[in-house]
Order: C-alpha cells, then sequence, then structure tokens
C-alpha cells in the first residue's frame, strides 16, 4: 500500500488516505488496512497493548485519531505518542478541528452558502446505514456552492462540507436528506442512479481536503491539504462545468 505523508513532525503525521482502503482491522477485513500500515511505520505493537499500558485505546488504533470512510480519500492524522494522541482527541471532541470535505451531489443546489442541522442515528432497517431521527445524536454540516457542472440533461453542484460534528456518514446523509446525494453513493444515492453514476464516476466522490488543527506541544496552528485526487479530476473533466 503507497500512502502519502502530507505533513509530519515530532508527534503526528498526517497521511493521504487512499479510497477503497478500511481504517481499522475487522474479521471481515481481509485486504490490509490503515492500521496495519501504521503499526509498521509507528513500531506499535499489539504487545504493548498486552503488557497494559495506560491507554489501551492508543495501541488498539495504532495511533489513528479520527476515521474516514472506506470509500472516502483525503487526510487522516496519526499520532505518534500518546500524549499527542489524547491531545488531539480533546480537541475532536470539543469541536476545535476544522475539516474540509470537496463532494459532487446530484442536482443543482440553489441556495450557495448554508447549514444542514439534523440529527443523525443508525438505520432501523439497515444497521449499515445512517439517517435523519429525531432521537438521533445532533449532526450540523455547514457548506458553500463551488462550481455547477452538467451532463446531458443531469445537474450537479461541486460543494465544500464543513462538518462540524463528526458522525459516521453524516455528509452522505445530510445531502441525501437535503435532496443531493453524492455522486457514485452505493449506500444513500439508489440503484439506478449509482449505475448511472459509476459509468463515468468510478467511486464516491467525497474528500477529505483539508484539516486544521493544534500541534499538541507547540500549540501552533497547523493545516494540512491535500487536492484532488487523480481519480475525481477525471470524472469532473467528463462534465461541463455551467
Amino acid at each position: 500500500m503507497i500512502i502519502e505523508i502530507l505533513y509530519e513532525d515530532g508527534d503526528l503525521m498526517v497521511i493521504g488516505k487512499p479510497a477503497g482502503v478500511v481504517i481499522n482491522r475487522a474479521e471481515t477485513v481481509k485486504s490490509e488496512t490503515i492500521q496495519d500500515w501504521a503499526e509498521k511505520k509507528l513500531a506499535i505493537s499489539s504487545k504493548q497493548l498486552a503488557a497494559g499500558n495506560i491507554n489501551a485505546d492508543f495501541y488498539s488504533r495504532a495511533g489513528i485519531v479520527h476515521r474516514l470512510d472506506k470509500e472516502t480519500s483525503g487526510a487522516l492524522i496519526i499520532a505518534k505518542y500518546i500524549p499527542a494522541f489524547e491531545n488531539l482527541q480533546s480537541q475532536f471532541k470539543a469541536r476545535l478541528i476544522q475539516k474540509t470535505y470537496i463532494a459532487l451531489t446530484h442536482e443543482k443546489i440553489k441556495v450557495r452558502e448554508g447549514e444542514i442541522n439534523v440529527p443523525l442515528s443508525r438505520s432501523s432497517f439497515n444497521r449499515q446505514k445512517f439517517s435523519v431521527s429525531a432521537d438521533g445524536k445532533a449532526s450540523v454540516t455547514s457548506y458553500k456552492i463551488l462550481a455547477y457542472y452538467q451532463l446531458k440533461d443531469q445537474l450537479y453542484t461541486l460543494v465544500e462540507a464543513y462538518p462540524k460534528t463528526g458522525r459516521t456518514h453524516q455528509i452522505r446523509v445530510h445531502f441525501k436528506h437535503y435532496g443531493h446525494p453524492l455522486v457514485s453513493d452505493s449506500k444513500y444515492t439508489g440503484r439506478k442512479r449509482f449505475k448511472k453514476d459509476i459509468t463515468w464516476c468510478q467511486r464516491l466522490f467525497l474528500h477529505a481536503a483539508r484539516i486544521q488543527f493544534t500541534q499538541p506541544t507547540t500549540n501552533k496552528i497547523i493545516s494540512v491539504e491535500q487536492s484532488l485526487p487523480v481519480d475525481l479530476q477525471q470524472a469532473l473533466a467528463t462534465l461541463t462545468k455551467i
């Protein structure tokens, strides 16, 4: 697995997670994960976990501070040591870390800037999916439109999304609820639409383009970016900007 290191210092690294790669190991996952890669890169061993270290979460997650969906590419923070791991986790819990995603949605979003604020919970019909629920967890996503595109009679909107909370599938479900599912989203777009999407965009059009956080030791603000991957650039190139 080829992983691009976007930023690195003595406390942490920010990598560019490829699309299609799972972050954490599981019995159902047969391919190499980001966790496997991080353990080798940082010499983190499960033996250290068995030895009763003070932060078992650090070792069980190989320093991976947060998560991205398997289908999503982009910036991911990995801590090298326990103090940095705990500091960055605290920043996430306090909603101090700013994340920017690039997404391509179906149809034309008419309101150029806005906020989607609806609670989410795991779907009672499909445990692998999430849905809007009155008794779900608070979930907020702001967005700004970057451009509009067209393919034949279909319209699309390229947006920057700024999740203020970190719920699983948050951006995907929020835009689906808003009436603008993401392109090539096998879980939330619908079968017919998904089949058409993958003829010109082979994977979910969602990329974690930027992450900003406070460096745990120096307290300096660090902003790390990764440009849109080639496969998503090629997908955009098949469309006509309007």
